[in-house]
């Protein structure tokens, strides 16, 4: 039964995620924390860190991550091809009509519609993150790693990565 919840999980999650990773995530912390509670909101947020510090697509890491972590390596492989396959099946399907409909208002309309949706999804996960690093770090290393990410990231302009390792970093010395 943990299989087909891992495949049903993530299947749902890339059937709705119209836009790509950050549409995404949610939509996977909804399935993995909430409903299925493979894993808590912090943990959550701990592989969502580790997967946008390594390259390539955040959705199939975090698939590989979580179904291993839920079902071996069968999970892995179940949750990846959940995450793999609607975008695969699309392409094929939809292929021959994107030269009919890339100008369309309507195709545009919808498009710009969407985006107010993700931006509203991740700020409410964002908030939830923070409420955990509240309740779990207390507020003076919430504050300290908050004010240093923005002075690293806007002022000196680090690379993200390098910023999320050295938190990490921070949170196994400092938090642990």
């Amino acid at each position: 039964m943990i299989y087909w919840e891992i495949f049903w999980a993530f299947l749902i999650a890339n059937l709705l995620g119209y836009g790509g990773g950050p549409a995404i995530i949610p939509l996977i912390q909804n399935e993995v924390v909430n409903h299925y509670e493979w894993m808590t909101l912090s943990e959550f947020g701990d592989v969502l860190a580790i997967a946008n510090a390594l390259p390539g697509p955040i959705a199939t890491k975090m698939a590989g991550f979580i179904g291993y972590e839920a079902g071996g390596v069968l999970g892995a492989v179940l949750a990846l091809a959940a995450t793999i396959l609607p975008s695969a099946i699309a392409v094929i399907v939809l292929f021959k009509f994107v030269d009919l409909f890339k100008g369309s208002p309507k195709v545009k309309l919808m498009t710009k519609s969407v985006q107010p949706i993700i931006a509203v999804l991740l700020a409410v996960m964002a908030y939830q993150f923070f409420l955990t690093a509240f309740e779990d770090s207390g507020i003076f290393h919430l504050l300290l790693l908050t004010g240093a990410s923005y002075l690293t990231l806007n002022k000196l302009k680090v690379h993200p990565s390098i910023v999320i390792v050295c938190a990490l970093f921070y949170g196994g010395v400092f938090l642990s």
